[in-house]
C-alpha cells in the first residue's frame, strides 16, 4: 500500500487498538483511523471485575498512554459509532454522518452481553440490576458492591467467579446462580470447578448450582429470585454474567460471512478481500475443528490484531501457540493453555495447597493441557510441551523434582 492509502478500524478496544499500533510498529505509513463507540481511549478489559472495583483510584487499564496515539498519527474517532458500511465503495459511515473512505478495514466490533429479559424487566438497568462490559459499566457497579450489601450474581463463569470474589473482598454478602451443575464448566475441568466453588464457599459466598432460573420480581425494597427449584434469593442488587453476543451488525450490513461471529480465514481475513475482523467479534473456520470458533480471550485478540495488521500489509502471521487465558480469584493466579476437555488430569502438587500445576492428557496419552495456579512462572514450560503434544510419564509429571524447562527441552 502508498502511503496515500487510508486503514481503518472500527472498534477501539484492544484488539483495534493492537491492531494500529502494529501497522505503525510494521512501517505502514498511510492514514490510520480508530473508530470507537466509548469516549474512552482504548482499555483492557480483564481489570474490569478486579482492579477497577477494588483499586478504582489507583488502577489504569488503558492500553496505551494518552500521548500514544498522537506520537504515532493515529486518528482517535471516539464516542462516535460507526452506523453504515458498504463493502463494494469502501466506505464507512459515523453516527454524525462522516464517510471515510478505506483501502483496508478490520472490524474489531467485540462483543454486547447477551441479554436476560426476565432480569431486565425488572428495570434499574445500572442501578440495581447491572451487566460488566465496559468500563461505565464497572464504576457503576462500583457503588452496588458495597459492605453488608446483599448482591445476587446470576452465571458463574469466569466473570461471575470473579465478581464474586470482588464482592466479598468488599465486603458484601454473595449468592451465586448457576444453572449449569458446575461453575466455569465452558473452561475448566470438573476437578479445578469443584475446588474453585469450595474456595469460594469457605469465603462465604452461597452457591446454587445445576438449577435455573424461574422467575424475578421486587418486593417491597428487595429484588427475589425464585429457582426452578423453589429456592427463594433475596438481596439489593443483581448483576448477571451469561456470555457474550458478537457485534456483527455492520458485517451483516454489507454481506459478509456470518456465523457465530464474522467469519475470517487463518488471516483473519473476511468474505470481503480488503475487510478482516480480530477479537471477540470474530469467528475462525478452520480444518482442525467442525464449524467456526470463537475465542473470547484476550490473547487471542491480541494475537488476530497482529496476524490482520501484518496480513494488511502483505506480512506473514507470527506463530500461534496453545490458546491461552487466565483468571484471579479468592488470592489464586489460575492460568489456563490448550485443550480443557482433556480426558485426564494429572496434578503436580495439591490445588488444596497451591501452588500447582495440573496437566491434560488426550486418550493417547499426549499432553494437550495445562492448568497453573499460583505458579505462572510455569506456563511458558507448559505450553511448550503441549505444543509438542509431548508423552511425558505420569509419575513424572506428577513430580516436582522433575524440572518441567528440562522436559520441554528434551520433548520431541
Amino acid at each position: 500500500m502508498t502511503n496515500a492509502s487510508t486503514i481503518a478500524i472500527v472498534g477501539a478496544g484492544q484488539a483495534g487498538a493492537i491492531a494500529a499500533a502494529e501497522l505503525r510498529q510494521q512501517g505502514y505509513a498511510g492514514r490510520v483511523v480508530l473508530i470507537g463507540d466509548e469516549a474512552h481511549r482504548p482499555y483492557e478489559r480483564p481489570p474490569l471485575s478486579k482492579d477497577v472495583l477494588l483499586q478504582p483510584d489507583t488502577t489504569r487499564c488503558a492500553i496505551y498512554a494518552d500521548d500514544f496515539y498522537a506520537q504515532h498519527a493515529i486518528e482517535l474517532r471516539l464516542g462516535m459509532p460507526a452506523v453504515a458500511l458498504d463493502a463494494d465503495a469502501q466506505t464507512i459511515t459515523l453516527q454524525d454522518g462522516t464517510s471515510i473512505a478505506f483501502d483496508h478495514l478490520l472490524l474489531a466490533t467485540g462483543a454486547r452481553a447477551r441479554r436476560l429479559p426476565m432480569l431486565d424487566a425488572l428495570g434499574g438497568l445500572g442501578v440495581d440490576v447491572h451487566t460488566l462490559r465496559t468500563l461505565d459499566d464497572a464504576r457503576r457497579l462500583r457503588t452496588a458492591l458495597q459492605p453488608g450489601k446483599r448482591v445476587l450474581l446470576v452465571g458463574a463463569g469466569v466473570i461471575g467467579l470473579e465478581l464474586a470474589s470482588s464482592a466479598i473482598d468488599l465486603g458484601a454478602q454473595v449468592s451465586v446462580i448457576e444453572q449449569a451443575p458446575l461453575a466455569m464448566a465452558r473452561c475448566a475441568p470438573p476437578v479445578l470447578s469443584r475446588h474453585l466453588c469450595e474456595t469460594h464457599r469457605a469465603r462465604g459466598v452461597a452457591l446454587h448450582l445445576g438449577v435455573p432460573l424461574a422467575s424475578a420480581a421486587r418486593e417491597h425494597d428487595e429484588i427475589v429470585l425464585t429457582l426452578e427449584d423453589g429456592t427463594r434469593v433475596a438481596g439489593n442488587a443483581v448483576i448477571y454474567g451469561i456470555g457474550v453476543e458478537p457485534e456483527t451488525a455492520l458485517a451483516s450490513m454489507a454481506g459478509l460471512e456470518v456465523e457465530n461471529g464474522i467469519v475470517i480465514d487463518a488471516q483473519c481475513r473476511t468474505s470481503h478481500p480488503r475487510i478482516y475482523a480480530a477479537g471477540d467479534a470474530a469467528g475462525q473456520r478452520s480444518t482442525a475443528n467442525p464449524g467456526v470458533t470463537r475465542q473470547e480471550t484476550w490473547e487471542n485478540a491480541k494475537h488476530q490484531a497482529v496476524t490482520a495488521a501484518r496480513a494488511m500489509l502483505g506480512i506473514a502471521p507470527e506463530a500461534l501457540d496453545a490458546p491461552w487465558f487466565w483468571t484471579d480469584q479468592c488470592g489464586l493466579n489460575v492460568q489456563f493453555a490448550g485443550d480443557m476437555r482433556a480426558a485426564e488430569w494429572i496434578g503436580r502438587g495439591s490445588l488444596a495447597a497451591p501452588p500447582c500445576v495440573l496437566f491434560g492428557l488426550d486418550a493417547d496419552g499426549a499432553l494437550v493441557g495445562a492448568i497453573t495456579v499460583n505458579l505462572g512462572r510455569e506456563m511458558r514450560n507448559a505450553k511448550a510441551l503441549i505444543a509438542k503434544r509431548a508423552r511425558v510419564a505420569r509419575e513424572v509429571l506428577a513430580d516436582p523434582a522433575h524440572s518441567l524447562r528440562d522436559l520441554a527441552r528434551a520433548a520431541s
